[in-house]
């Protein structure tokens, strides 16, 4: 018998309209910073290694400056140190510095970059109204859902609505962590032949889900006391970092099913705890192996 298609009511498919338009102007914003990337390297000015984010208020300042047509001095270069525009803890020296922020710009290249600086304002206002539209739109349910998935290592607020705006709240329409895995593409296929697989490919599912939670695994390997980082770096070892991040991915929902269908506390067990059950497996696997070959345990005398 076939099973029905899982179809979210009104509500949160506006809310999940809300979502994908933010992603949308997000992915934007970050083509033009790339943009704006080149067109600095293409006046020869490293600014990357001066500011942590050339989106902060700091790389906005010395940008609006180097628009004027002047150059930074010393005396420049003081006054935006004393003003914490220029970061204290850069390796560079003073003069180094000084000399990466003095390119050349032509005056085409500074109208262009104030007419991207421009955009980049606009989508940034727009992203701040609909950070608050979607958190007015959502529901107390939704919100708190929305919260308690954020104890999963390298979900954050933004991705914790996105998730919640495609799963809901109601985990009782996925019978298990199965069902919801092979739903959202993150469930690797089996197709397998004379006891040979063939392949491990993931299914289509969801891409909001599946591109957002691949955006937390990300995130969450930078973590190296995680329990994700000791899963990715066994994963990649032997099939490749592409792979590692759509498994952490799954293991990062399973999470947010357990914690949402059984109402569990989100605890990282650190890597070491990885390590260690992973160890205890393979250990297993090879008894097992060595067992079919017609190996069999010494008895050892009590």
């Amino acid at each position: 018998m076939l099973q029905p298609s899982y179809i979210p009511d009104k509500d949160q498919r506006e809310l999940r309209e809300l979502v994908r338009y933010r992603k949308s102007l997000v992915g934007e914003r970050t083509r033009e910073l790339n943009r704006l990337q080149k067109m600095l390297e293409g006046a020869n000015i490293k600014l990357s290694g001066t500011v942590s984010d050339i989106n902060g208020k700091s790389a906005r300042s010395i940008l609006e400056y180097l628009l004027t047509g002047k150059s930074i001095d010393e005396a420049k270069y003081d006054e935006m140190y004393e003003q914490k525009i220029i970061a204290h803890n850069l390796k560079a020296t003073k003069e180094q510095i000084i000399d990466d922020l003095n390119g050349v710009m032509s005056p085409l290249q500074r109208r262009m970059m104030k007419e991207l600086l421009n955009h980049l304002d606009e989508l940034n206002v727009h992203i701040k109204n609909l950070d608050d539209e979607i958190d007015n739109f959502m529901k107390p349910e939704e919100k708190q859902a929305s919260k308690v998935i954020q104890d999963v290592t390298g979900i954050g607020n933004t991705s914790a609505q996105a998730i919640i705006s495609v799963i809901g709240t109601d985990m009782s329409r996925f019978p298990s962590d199965r069902h919801i895995s092979s739903w959202s593409g993150l469930c690797p296929g089996d197709n397998e032949s004379a006891k040979k697989r063939k392949s491990g490919k993931t299914r289509k599912g969801n891409s909001l889900l599946r591109t957002t939670l691949i955006t937390c695994a990300h995130a969450t390997v930078k973590n190296k006391k995680s329990y994700f980082y000791a899963q990715f770096m066994r994963i990649s070892a032997h099939r490749g970092s592409k792979r590692a991040y759509v498994a952490v991915a799954h293991s990062m929902l399973i999470a947010v099913y357990r914690i949402l269908k059984d109402g569990v506390v989100f605890k990282d067990l650190g890597a070491e705890y990885y390590n260690q059950f992973n160890k205890e497996r393979k250990i297993n696997a090879y008894l097992k192996k060595l067992k079919a070959l017609g190996w069999e345990a010494p008895v050892v005398a009590a």
